[in-house]
């Protein structure tokens, strides 16, 4: 697997990233508490018509790092150190929830390097009720690793999945879900996390040229139709979709998610 070394605020990193397929670049960001393989079946689509870059963010999979704490600038940095590492001048970018706050920073903050982007269940400022959310996960997390308990495993099905999900699952299946949970925890989870109670992006958002889809999920209780519609109103070049989702839509609707992207960068790349 490749990797891209980089000083960061704590110390050093080496941002470890999957590639596949061939064409314009395409670098996927992942989320709180996953890795750059959550982006497995989307990549898998996108790669027949793209160079996807699937990034593991400090904290996750196979990057390493200091250990310490994080910032949303560090974030940054790691997706662009992997954009140079891979030859990338240019790239289009879609980022998931934090890798959504990540992928609009980045295009903030760099427009030349920036051809269009997919921001899925992303927010534009850490309201109150996000802070309270977040901080609820900080101190389960710590509580599971205190006493050995997997109190987050159970409560990310909770938060972060919709009816869709609910009518599908019987008591076997999400026992299931929540053991795999368990075991694919990752590292860095609670660092992300920490990172996600300092966002606030809207001085930056009207910055943002590149062609922009604001996609929603309609029963996602961690990033509601407020901060979607926050972000649709900040930057200029934007477009809206939404998908009959919880906050997971990657894993909920794996196809139909993929469909949205495949038909925004398609159009967006020429390809």
């Amino acid at each position: 697997m490749p990797s891209a070394g980089l000083r960061i605020s704590g110390g050093d990193a080496d941002v470890a990233y999957g590639i596949s397929g061939s064409g314009p670049a395409l670098i996927l960001v992942h989320g709180t508490g996953t890795r750059g393989t959550a982006w497995e079946q989307q990549a898998e689509q996108l790669a027949k018509n793209f160079t996807v870059v699937t990034p593991d963010l400090s904290g996750s999979g196979d990057t390493t790092d200091h250990g310490g704490p994080l910032t949303l600038d560090d974030l940054v940095a790691e997706v662009l150190a992997v954009a140079d590492h891979a030859g990338f001048g240019s790239f289009h970018i879609a980022g998931h929830s934090l890798g959504a706050v990540v992928a609009l920073r980045l295009a903030a903050e760099h427009p030349e390097r920036v051809l269009s982007i997919v921001s899925h269940a992303g927010w534009a400022h850490t309201d109150e009720r996000m802070t309270a959310d977040f901080s609820y996960s900080l101190d389960l997390l710590r509580t599971d690793a205190e006493l050995g308990t997997s109190l987050v495993p159970q409560m990310f099905p909770l938060a972060t999945l919709g009816p869709r999900y609910w009518a599908a699952s019987d008591k076997a299946s999400h026992e299931q879900l929540v053991q795999h949970l368990a075991e694919n925890g990752q590292p860095g989870t609670a660092r992300h996390f920490e990172v996600g109670l300092t966002v606030d992006l809207r001085p930056l958002l009207g910055r943002i040229t590149a062609p922009t889809l604001v996609f929603a999920s309609a029963h996602d209780r961690v990033c509601g139709a407020h901060q979607q519609q926050l972000l649709r109103e900040a930057i200029s070049d934007s477009s809206y979709a939404e998908i009959d989702t919880g906050h997971n839509a990657l894993a909920e609707d794996p196809e139909g998610f993929t469909a949205v992207l495949v038909r925004f960068f398609t159009q967006h790349a020429g390809v």
